[in-house]
């Protein structure tokens, strides 16, 4: 019995792992890369393995970094079937789609500039070495449909006739829509078989909804293998969501092997008590300066936490009352999937809301805005509001034009509630503004470049840990030490590699035989 630990690793992104038995080969998460586009592009592309040769993947939960990847998979041959939760199943069919219309926004965007910068070329004057504003107008007009939309019968005409290298997406909408008829939904805490002599038990893992830690049991060669997979914790005493699981079954219990994340191996957050404090806060001096709150968020799980937070303060009086918007149509979407699966709320939720016959995701103050007019229109708002848009990390989305509009101005604040990954602009955002808070603003804003201009970071950045979905280093000691498990190895994925060599130490010092396993390395399970 062989594991192979394939994305994730030294890492936060792209989670893959393969499990090889004599007569199963199971995926565990097949997630997408993030961060600098070009090298993203390549490793997402790449697949160390032929889809075919899968037995079924097993699929902890929704985020793209853990699923993301699942169209490409089935496009080069899987098939299997996706193994998940019920929430998870539901909540991808919205993810892996919008994540499909990104690649192909993408990749048209991409190939639009290709082909405008070789027209400009073509119209450039070699004695003054400039392009006309008629020709590029011109270039222009000939090139989209409107204001916004694109020409891609023209473009992509175009670009063959030039031969030009054009961009293809990773996959496609309907490569993606057929993608979800592989995924077959499961409820937590029932043995489901996975393969040959293999099944696969869910317990609830506290990170988003549906997020499962998957206990696997296979037998080969008159042995029982037992492997627990933690996908991503979630913290304990966390609106909305159920605590991570710590009581399993006597016969999941014992591990030879746990593979477990380590996305803050080494920090620690804030007391979960402390986050409505902290948010009253932000929002009490924001409103002081006459400035909006702009919230980068994920759409599925954040989003939906920021608002529960928010609909506490607004029912408690804690702060004005501002128009709150959830500028992203796919958090839209989630957030229903959210109140169609009451039955994985914590015990608070239901006493708070469901019990007085609320909803926690609908309050007077709250909007989703879905057309791009009313996104448009809302970024040019100046009087003082919340605005939640995605994406989390400030890569894609929305909130990129919220920040273009927002972030030179020293009224506004620019609020970070969850994990930024390296080479992101979420996190040139957060540390840039973090060290300019810490200088006590002295001097000329810090400047940051993004959709191909660079801009003042002037407005406030603050950052909440506490609003993270992922155990901090106390709450990943807690998991293993109040839960009934016994593992006799730990296997260390899904950190940047201090993060998850830190924890490593930390777990060694305890008594627990850990390592970190590095890309693509094969490790035995005995």
């Amino acid at each position: 019995m062989n594991i192979t630990f394939y994305g994730a690793v030294r890492e936060v992104t792209g989670s893959m792992h393969l499990l090889s038995s004599k007569n199963n080969r199971i995926l565990l998460d097949c997630g997408m890369f993030q961060g600098r586009r070009k090298e993203s592009d390549l490793k997402n592309r790449t697949l160390p393995f032929a889809p075919e040769m899968l037995t079924n993947v097993v699929l902890s939960h929704g985020h793209i970094d853990h699923s993301g990847r699942i169209p490409l998979l089935i496009k080069n041959g899987f098939k299997g079937r996706i193994i998940c939760t019920r929430a998870t199943a539901d909540a991808c069919e919205f993810l892996l789609l919008d994540s499909a219309h990104i690649q192909e926004s993408d990749a048209q965007y991409l190939n639009y500039k290709t082909l405008r910068g070789h027209l400009y070329n073509l119209k450039t004057s070699r004695k003054s070495k400039n392009i006309s504003t008629r020709s590029m107008n011109e270039i222009k007009k000939m090139l989209k449909k409107d204001r916004h939309a694109l020409n891609m019968e023209t473009i992509n005409a175009e670009i063959q006739k030039y031969r030009l290298e054009q961009i293809e997406p990773l996959y496609t909408f309907d490569e993606a829509q057929e993608s979800l008829s592989y995924f077959d939904g499961y409820p937590y805490k029932e043995p489901i078989a996975i393969g040959q002599d293999m099944t696969c038990t869910f317990y609830d893992a506290g990170h988003i909804l549906g997020s499962a830690m998957c206990l696997i049991k296979a037998e080969e060669n008159g042995r029982l293998y037992h492997i627990g997979y933690t996908g991503d914790i979630g913290r304990f005493d966390k609106p909305i969501t159920k605590d991570p699981t710590t009581l399993f079954k006597e016969t999941d219990s014992v591990l030879d092997l746990l593979v477990m994340e380590s996305t803050y191996g080494k920090r620690h957050h804030g007391p979960v008590e402390d986050l409505k404090k902290r948010v009253k806060q932000v929002i009490n001096e924001t409103f002081d300066r006459g400035g909006t709150v702009v919230i980068p968020a994920f759409a599925f799980g954040r989003t939906q936490e920021i608002v529960y937070v928010l609909h506490e303060l607004y029912n408690e009086n804690q702060v004005p009352k501002l128009p709150v918007y959830v500028d992203s149509p796919l958090a839209t979407k989630l957030t229903r999937v959210f109140g169609e699966h009451p039955e994985v709320y914590d015990l608070e939720t239901h006493e708070t809301f469901l019990e007085r016959g609320k909803n926690p995701f609908s309050f007077k103050q709250l909007k989703f805005t879905s057309s791009v007019e009313e996104s448009m229109a809302l970024m040019r708002e100046e009087k003082p509001h919340i605005v939640i848009a995605s994406s989390g990390m400030c890569e894609a989305g929305r909130i990129l034009h919220h920040l273009r509009y927002k972030i030179h101005d020293p009224k506004n604040t620019i609020l970070i509630v969850g994990f930024m990954a390296e080479n992101t602009l979420g996190r040139r955002i957060r540390d840039l503004g973090w060290e300019y808070e810490k200088s006590g603003r002295v001097g000329s804003p810090p400047m940051v470049k993004f959709l191909n201009k660079t801009y003042p970071l002037s407005a406030h950045v603050v950052r909440l840990r506490g609003f993270s979905a992922h155990a901090d280093q106390t709450e990943m000691l807690r998991f293993l030490k109040e839960s009934n498990l016994q593992v006799k190895q730990i296997a260390i994925v899904h950190g940047e590699e201090e993060e998850s060599t830190s924890f490593k130490k930390k777990l060694n010092e305890e008594g627990y035989s850990a390592f970190v396993p590095h890309m693509g390395e094969p490790f035995e399970i005995k």
